[in-house]
This record gives structure tokens, C-alpha cells and sequence, in this order.
């Protein structure tokens, strides 16, 4: 018996887990559990040697409705203080998904709504089914987008995020595309086998440089090189090079032979 009363992990591939949002009926709509679920299984990923990348997904029809209304009800009857307890889980379950120092995939079908577009935007790839469709819907609740905000700005832009929280328009797939929400979209026969391409892309690279990525490419923001950014990608750069999985690499390509890291993901 699974020990996640909303999720179910399995083994996509060697090296390869994938978290599926278990709650079809309401649409993988997310709760008080689910977000702990979620928060526990990266946690326990994260610290997996074995595990190279995280692929999130959605059971049956749609990726996920956002928050659970029933869950939004009872929070609109709790406290102020109630209230920040838990919206400080989620802002925690984001920012987990968001730093993981191991790639994260999103696959989408169907409908991403409020949250389940945070949880799009807090994975560093998202693939998309051409029938997907995305909605920041909180204002229609009389609520704010807030704690998943800094993840859509980062994704698509100031102006096309407030566009999309003050409209509540549902946007396509296509239009995801272009705005930068999503990175690839397919017809939903070939998301899986699209999302396992994107996979085997990924596993070229050195679990530690792709590690090295996620950490330097968050202390960055698209504004001026300063100074100090430069020093920091050089005193990065200069770190990593020095590395076991740098000089391996390096010594693979001149030899002409696979990289040790790829006879681990065979």
C-alpha cells in the first residue's frame, strides 16, 4: 500500500521518478495533505543518489485545478492567523519544487488552473498537450494569485502575469508557448514520449553540473550585469571546473568514449 494518500510515485526510467497528482475526481485539485505529500516526496527525492530528475504530472484528464475549493472555504472561515500557517506550506512546497537541486519536468494535460500554473512555473521545463489550457482564476474567488506571483513573473514577465490575474483569461496551450509558460507543446499522444526525449536530453549532462545550474542560474535575474555578477559566474565557473564530473567530462569528449555518467543511466 502507497504510503501518499494523494500522490503516486513510480520509476519512469532509471534515474528518472515521476509524482503524479492523485486526486482526478476534482481534478487534482490540492489540499492541506497534498501539499505536505508534495513537499515530503521532493524532500525524499532530493536526498535519492539515485534519482536524476523529477517528472510531475497529473492523473486522468487535467494536470491540476489549483487549490481544493473546499480547502479555499474553510480558509476563508479560519484566522488571519490560521491563514498565514498555511499559506506559508505552500509558499515552502513551491519554493522546494523550485529550488530542487535535481531537474524537474511538468507535464500537462488538460487544465492548469491558479496553482496548478505556480506548480508549472516552479518546475524548470514544462511540456505541455496541445488541449491544455492555463488560468490564473483567483480574482473570480475574490482572492490573489499571490503566493505562486513570483513564479509566474519569473515565467512569462511582469505585464503578461498581471494580464492574466486581472482577466482571469483561460489562454491555449500555443499561447503558453509564446508567453514562455511552457517550453514545448504536443498532441497528447506524444506528450509521454516527447517528455522522455526531453529526459534523455537531460541525462547527457553531469549530475553535478546540472546541480551547478539550478544554483547559479537562481542567483540571477534578467537585469544588468553588474559587477558582482560577473565575479559571481567567474568565481562559479572556476569552482566547478575543478570538479571529478568536469575533468571526467572533458576527458570523455577527448577520448571519444560516453561519459561516466551515462553507462549509470543504462
Amino acid at each position: 500500500m502507497s504510503k501518499w494518500q494523494t500522490l503516486t510515485l513510480i520509476e519512469r526510467g532509471t534515474g528518472v521518478a515521476q509524482v503524479t497528482m492523485a486526486r482526478p475526481a476534482v481534478f487534482n485539485a490540492f489540499n492541506e495533505v497534498m501539499i505536505a505529500e508534495i513537499q515530503a516526496v521532493f524532500a525524499e527525492l532530493m536526498a535519492d543518489p539515485k534519482v536524476r530528475i523529477i517528472v510531475l504530472a497529473g492523473e486522468g484528464k487535467h494536470f491540476s485545478a489549483g487549490a481544493d475549493l473546499q480547502w479555499m472555504r474553510r480558509a476563508s472561515e479560519a484566522s488571519q492567523e490560521w491563514n498565514l500557517e498555511d499559506a506559508r506550506r505552500l509558499a515552502q512546497m513551491l519554493h522546494t519544487i523550485e529550488s530542487c537541486p535535481k531537474p524537474t519536468i511538468a507535464r500537462i494535460n488538460g487544465a492548469a488552473l491558479g496553482g496548478g500554473v505556480g506548480l508549472v512555473c516552479a518546475c524548470d521545463i514544462a511540456i505541455a498537450a496541445d488541449n491544455a489550457t492555463f488560468t490564473l482564476s483567483e480574482a473570480k474567488f475574490g482572492i490573489v494569485p499571490a503566493v505562486i506571483s513570483p513564479y509566474v513573473i519569473n515565467a512569462v514577465g511582469r505585464r503578461q502575469a498581471k494580464r492574466l490575474a486581472l482577466t482571469t483569461t483561460r489562454i491555449g496551450a500555443h499561447e503558453a508557448l509564446e508567453l514562455g509558460l511552457v517550453h514545448q507543446v504536443v498532441s497528447s499522444e506524444a506528450l509521454d514520449k516527447t517528455v522522455d526525449m526531453v529526459i534523455a536530453d537531460v541525462l547527457l549532462g553531469s549530475p553535478n553540473a546540472h546541480q551547478e545550474i539550478k544554483w547559479l542560474f537562481n542567483q540571477l535575474s534578467p537585469s544588468e550585469i553588474t559587477p558582482e555578477v560577473r565575479e559571481l559566474t567567474a568565481q562559479t565557473i572556476s569552482r566547478v571546473r575543478g570538479t571529478e564530473e568536469a575533468r571526467e567530462g572533458f576527458a570523455a569528449f577527448l577520448a571519444k568514449r560516453p561519459a561516466s555518467w551515462l553507462n549509470q543511466s543504462e
